[in-house]
Formats: C-alpha cells, structure tokens, sequence
C-alpha cells in the first residue's frame, strides 16, 4: 500500500492513495465543492454532507478514494455480485467484494472498487498507475474464446485475486467479466493477463515466462 492522506470533515473521514489514481475525475465532476486540485488541501470533507460525499467516492474506479463514516451513517456496502470490466487500451476494474492475495495466499488488502494493471508497466503492480499511456500498450476491450472453470454454488462470495509471482492474477470466486463487444462471461476462476504480453487478452497464455515478466 502507498501513502494515505486523510481528511476529516463534519460526519466523515476520507482517505485518498496517490499511488492509485489514474486521474479518472470522477470525484472533481462528481462533487467539485469538495474535490478541487487548484486548491489545497484539495479535498475539503466538510464541503458537503457526508451522504453526498460517500456517493461520488463510490464512483472513484480505482478505489484511491474511500471513506469512513463517523456519525454512525453506512459504511461503504460490498456490492451483491463481482463485476470485472475490461477497458480498451487500460486496466482492468473491479468492483464487489474483493480479496487480494500474494502468491503465498496471504491477505494483502480487502477492495469494493480497484483498477488491475494489465499492461505490465505500472510502477505500483497489482493497481494501474496510468503507465499504459506511456508504454503505447494497445489491446481491445473484448473477451477472446476461452472455457472457464464455473462458478460456485451458491455463487454470492468474495472474488480472490491471487498474483502469481511473475505470472497472471489468479481468480478464484464468482464473477461476471466484460468488454464492450457484449459478451459478458461468469466464471469461478481463470488466469488474467497481465504482463501486457498476452495474444489472447485479457487470458493469461504463459506469456509472462517467455518476456521474463518480474512483478511479485
């Protein structure tokens, strides 16, 4: 995990990792009296009420946003199904109930909302930093053939994303993965690419061993 900046207002506390952010702006749109980058400290968390803040924090992508309530409200509700969005040309968004794993299956964080890199370059592996504007990393946002193991039964539960030493993000749980050619899959695992090295994006083909992908 990177730095995290706090800032308390009124009714809530909210968090910010600089390392994770893509500039997706959601926030600035969402709630500019809030979230201003021509001011500083940029977040003011007693700019709005606290309900109106957790709900634009709720569309940060990438999960460097997030929030404590700290009058009693709702904290942040794990969504009832696991959804995987492959963006063209970028990472791959998550959002659910998230469980992040090293290879040695230790727990590494718990996410409701967080951008996988896929292009290998990101400075900050697992989380995309933006590196793939930099690298020219091109691949479309569409779900090549590929038979995946089922999901559960039941299928309600938390998605693991193990990170193989040097090699894909392993899924084990249910989810629904999708691009934007409409083709949405369910699954219960598979290996996802993510040394940007892949000829059948966004699965893992064992790419990674031929380039010597490093990333633990």
């Amino acid at each position: 995990m990177g730095r995290v900046h706090e800032y308390d207002g009124d009714a809530i506390r909210v968090t910010y990792e600089p390392s994770r952010c893509i500039h997706a702006a959601e926030c600035v749109r969402g709630l500019p009296a809030v979230f201003d980058t021509d001011r500083k400290p940029w977040i003011d968390a007693s700019g709005a009420a606290a309900d109106a803040i957790a709900e634009v924090i709720h569309r940060c992508p990438t999960g460097a946003l997030k929030y404590r309530r700290t009058d009693g409200g709702a904290q942040e509700r794990v969504g009832g199904e696991n959804i995987l969005t492959v963006s063209a040309d970028g990472p791959l968004y998550a959002r659910g109930d998230i469980e992040v794993l090293d290879s040695n299956r230790t727990l590494l964080s718990r996410e409701t909302r967080a951008a996988f890199c896929r292009c290998g370059a990101s400075k900050n592996k697992p989380w995309c930093d933006g590196s793939h504007a930099d690298a020219g990393f091109r691949a479309p946002a569409e779900l090549a053939e590929k038979s995946l193991k089922p999901p559960p039964d039941p299928a309600p539960g938390p998605l693991r994303v193990r990170l193989r030493e040097n090699g894909p993000l392993v899924l084990e749980g249910p989810f629904r993965i999708s691009g934007d050619d409409g083709n949405d899959r369910y699954g219960g695992g598979c290996a996802l690419c993510r040394c940007g090295a892949s000829a059948g994006k966004p699965w893992c083909d064992g790419s990674h061993n031929a380039i010597g992908f490093q990333a633990e």
